[in-house]
């Protein structure tokens, strides 16, 4: 009853943490958009929970990035005409999405389940939280260029504009190459039970992580010229990618799961010392 009750208040808190920053921004289809990312999830939670699935997890995640960056677009397109630095931003952003989406769930659809999700999904108030929380992603994540697009001019075309899109391309195409030299790695049956130390994994123990990290960053670069006052606060976005990546979601656990396979290794101990996990 207590964890039930936990749960349902760390809910509240990812809830009031990304609407408080869209709030903050005084632009009403900021928090519309952020309002309507934490619907999506709690609608879609309940066929997830009823059916005790995660398999259309990380793709709900991606369509509601495509459905809030769209509206965005849609609704400032019909108020104030073509921009081509909404174009852009905006399309940076689906085309990521989607990416990565698809890419999830063909992964998690390939093996047969998450597995991070065995004890979750069993929990009707753990599992909201989890869905609770993808809609936070999202939500903080996108807010810079969400502001920026919804702002009176919308997302200026400068040079720190430009400097944002090459941030934004090296990172996207490192998670991509990341991402498939991973997928390869494990398609071969002589790395089972193996870990992958080649390609840019001989330079980072999470290269697709750094890319992630480097994209958002990029996207804070685009957009900044065009926020002002407030609005100034979405770009936490990078940071709060950091912290999900390294402290809560990702890094962390990977790097336990690896010493519980590997620790013994001294191959992997080895790859421990030598590699940074992200780049430093």
């Amino acid at each position: 009853m207590l964890k039930n009750f936990i749960h349902l208040v760390l809910s509240f808190i990812a809830f009031s943490l990304a609407y408080s920053i869209a709030f903050l921004t005084e632009i009403d289809l900021v928090k519309n958009a952020v309002l309507y990312a934490f619907i999506i999830q709690w609608i879609l939670f309940v066929p997830a929970y009823l059916f005790k699935t995660e398999k259309f997890y990380d793709l709900s995640g991606s369509f509601t990035y495509v459905f809030v960056v769209s509206y965005i677009l849609y609704s400032q397109f019909t108020e104030s005409g073509l921009n081509i630095g909404n174009i852009i931003i905006g399309s940076c952003i689906i085309i990521w999405a989607v990416r990565l989406g698809t890419f999830l769930f063909f992964r998690i659809k390939k093996a047969g389940k998450d597995k991070r999700f065995d004890e979750i999904k069993t929990s009707a108030s753990r599992f909201f939280m989890t869905w609770t929380l993808q809609g936070m992603w999202v939500s903080i994540c996108s807010a810079c260029a969400l502001a920026a697009i919804s702002s009176a001019k919308g997302v200026e075309i400068n040079m720190l504009f430009y400097i944002g899109l090459v941030c934004f391309l090296i990172g996207f195409i490192t998670e991509i190459i990341a991402d498939n030299q991973k997928t390869k790695f494990r398609e071969d049956p002589k790395n089972k039970d193996n870990f992958i130390s080649s390609g840019l994994w001989a330079y980072s123990r999470h290269p697709n992580y750094l890319g992630e990290i480097v994209l958002w960053l990029g996207v804070s670069i685009m957009a900044v010229s065009s926020l002002s006052g407030p609005q100034y606060i979405t770009l936490i976005s990078p940071v709060f990618t950091y912290v999900l990546l390294v402290y809560v979601s990702g890094v962390r656990i990977l790097e336990a799961n690896g010493k519980e396979k590997w620790g013994n290794l001294e191959t992997y101990q080895e790859y421990l010392k030598k590699t940074p996990a992200l780049i430093f």
